[in-house]
C-alpha cells in the first residue's frame, strides 16, 4: 500500500528537501548508493570483482532540464570508462544508462538521447564492455526500444530492460527474445496506472514468470533482475529446461541487498551482477529502493527513529 505513495514522494521538490535534510539519511543512502565520485567507487568495483561478482555501474541523476546537463551526464559515463580501462575487467564491469538522464524529455530528447548515449556505448565497446538501457515509466519506453533497435545495429550487445507490471512486456519480450539480445527483466518501479500495468503482487509475479519463460526459450541473453528467492529459484528451474548454460544467463541484484545471496550464486557458478550506483542525485534512485521492498523502508524508518 506505501508503494504508491514512495513513488509519488520521488517526485516531490518538498519531500526531496525534507528527507535530504534528515541527518540520518546519508548513512541509510549509502547502504545503496556507496559514493559520490568514481574515484570513491573504484575500491567497490575492485572489492566486489575480487569476490568473482559482476558489476552493473549506474551514474545516478534523471531531472535533466537542459542539455548541458544532459552533455554532463554522458561525459560522467566517459570518465567512468576511462577509469575501467585502466581495471582491464572488460565485461565483468558494465553501464545501466536512463536515458531521461541524456535529454530523452527535452525537445528534440529522442534524437539528443541518442546522440549522447552512443558515444558512451562506443567507448564501452572500446575496452570490451556494454551498455544496457534501463526502463522508465510507460511513456519513454518506445523512444528506448527504438534507440536500443539503432545502437544494436553496429553493439548488438546493447541491452535493454523490461518491466513484469507493463501489460505490454509479453509482446516486448517475444520480440527481443527472437532478436538475441540482452534483456534484463525487472518487476518494476514506477508508479504507472491501471490502465497500463498490473497492479497487485501476485499478478507482478505472475507476469515475471511468463515472461522469464519466454526469455528463456528465446535466442537472447536473459539477465533476471529479481531479490525474490522464489523468483530466483524458477529462473534456475527454466533455465535447465531450456538446456542453458550456467554462462547463457545471469543474475542481478542491487549492491546493498541481499550481499550474502550475491556470493552463494556466484559460488554455485552463476554470474552474480550487482548493480551499483554512485554520484550526488540519488533521490530519484533512493525513493524507488524504498518503494520496491517494504523490508528497505522499514530500515530507513528504523535508522531515523534510533538516530531521532
Amino acid at each position: 500500500m506505501l508503494g504508491p505513495v514512495i513513488l509519488a514522494a520521488s517526485r516531490s521538490d518538498r519531500m526531496r528537501r525534507l528527507i535530504s535534510a534528515a541527518p540520518v539519511t546519508k548513512q541509510v543512502v549509502d547502504r545503496f548508493i556507496p559514493g559520490e565520485t568514481v574515484a570513491d567507487i573504484v575500491p567497490i568495483i575492485e572489492d566486489l570483482a575480487a569476490k568473482g561478482l559482476e558489476l552493473t555501474m549506474d551514474v545516478v541523476g534523471e531531472d535533466i532540464t537542459t542539455p548541458e546537463q544532459a552533455t554532463a551526464a554522458r561525459d560522467a559515463y566517459l570518465a567512468l570508462i576511462d577509469h575501467l580501462k585502466g581495471l582491464e575487467l572488460g565485461e565483468k564491469v558494465e553501464m545501466s544508462v536512463k536515458l531521461s538522464m541524456f535529454g530523452q524529455a527535452l525537445d528534440g530528447g529522442h534524437e539528443l538521447a541518442l546522440a549522447n548515449v552512443r558515444p558512451v556505448v562506443e567507448a564501452a565497446a572500446a575496452i570490451g564492455t556494454t551498455v544496457t538501457l534501463d526502463a522508465e515509466d510507460h511513456t519513454t519506453l518506445d523512444s528506448m526500444f527504438a534507440i536500443h533497435e539503432e545502437l544494436r545495429k553496429d553493439f548488438p550487445q546493447t541491452g535493454c530492460v523490461i518491466q513484469a507490471y507493463l501489460f505490454r512486456t509479453e509482446a516486448d519480450a517475444r520480440r527481443l527474445a527472437e532478436s538475441g539480445s540482452r534483456v534484463r527483466l525487472v518487476k518494476g518501479a514506477y508508479k504507472e496506472p491501471a490502465e497500463v500495468a498490473y497492479q497487485q503482487k501476485h499478478e507482478i509475479d505472475k507476469a515475471y514468470v511468463r515472461i522469464l519463460r519466454i526469455l528463456m526459450e528465446g535466442e537472447g541473453y536473459p539477465m533476471i533482475g529479481s531479490h525474490d528467492p522464489r523468483l530466483i529459484a524458477i529462473a534456475q528451474e527454466l533455465a535447465h529446461k531450456a538446456g542453458r548454460k550456467l554462462d547463457e544467463y545471469e543474475f542481478q541484484m542491487l549492491y546493498g541487498i541481499r550481499s550474502e545471496e550475491h556470493l552463494r550464486l556466484a559460488a554455485e557458478g552463476h554470474r552474480m551482477r550487482v548493480y551499483t550506483a554512485y554520484g550526488t542525485d540519488w533521490y530519484g534512485y533512493f525513493m524507488r529502493r524504498l518503494a520496491e521492498k517494504p523490508a528497505n523502508l522499514r530500515f530507513f524508518l528504523r535508522s531515523m527513529v534510533s538516530k531521532g
